[in-house]
């Protein structure tokens, strides 16, 4: 019978130069954090918009995926709603990794560093499975095994996840009719920064910045649009 095998030392030098790149990543990461440490929180946008009224945040895994119609009606009132709050949103690549991209985009000015915030994350959901596992409607470890893999779409469980391990306010603008703004704090501690979130309605998140001063990022791949 033929087969076609892999070669071995081309997939061995595949692997070594991913743990390389894994390696200088985590060094820039650990230089942006202690470099993010130094600077005074000052909350300048959560200041400016300190009037929004927020609820009590409710972790929860992903809900109903809304139809087309529905889509682009939430998307359309997402739109309107930062216009007003006067937030724009930097377009995060639509890959399944998008809640991850985020957050790693808001706190390590960086969206391509997403594979340490779901490692991070993950962690945290392991090592603290009891403050999440009674949100999680399934066997918790086939829930941390879906996490872990890329690509699989982050909840309301892992922004709270996520808010507890990089101990930073998530602010969510989203595009639900009746729950406009979420605040997700984390747990017995003080945030040291406020991280702004779109979300829409189940199907995407964005990063969101002052009107008019969204960075000028690199986008490798398309992101979600209809």
């Amino acid at each position: 019978m033929n087969g076609i095998s892999g070669n071995p030392s081309s997939s061995s030098s595949s692997s070594l130069n991913s743990s390389s790149q894994d390696t200088e990543d985590d060094h820039t990461i650990a230089g942006i954090l202690a470099e993010e440490e130094k600077l005074r929180f000052d909350g300048t946008l959560g200041k400016r918009l300190s009037h929004l009224d927020s609820i009590p945040h409710t972790p929860r895994i992903i809900g109903n995926i809304p139809d087309a119609t529905d889509a682009r009606l939430d998307h359309e009132r997402l739109a309107d709603r930062l216009g007003t709050y006067g937030l724009a949103e930097m377009q995060i690549e639509g890959d399944g990794n998008c809640q991850f991209r985020a957050v790693a985009d808001q706190l390590l000015r960086n969206p391509d560093y997403h594979k340490y915030i779901r490692k991070e994350v993950v962690k945290q959901l392991k090592h603290h499975k009891k403050l999440y596992e009674s949100y999680v409607p399934m066997k918790y470890k086939s829930y941390i095994k879906s996490m872990k893999r890329l690509g699989g779409w982050g909840d309301h469980v892992t922004l709270q996840a996520a808010a507890d391990r990089f101990e930073v306010k998530i602010c969510l603008v989203t595009s639900f009719r009746d729950t406009g703004y979420i605040e997700i704090l984390p747990k017995d501690v003080t945030p040291t920064k406020e991280l702004w979130l779109s979300f829409w309605s189940e199907i995407h998140y964005n990063s969101l910045y002052q009107a008019g001063e969204v960075p000028s990022r690199k986008h490798r791949k398309k992101h979600w649009l209809f």
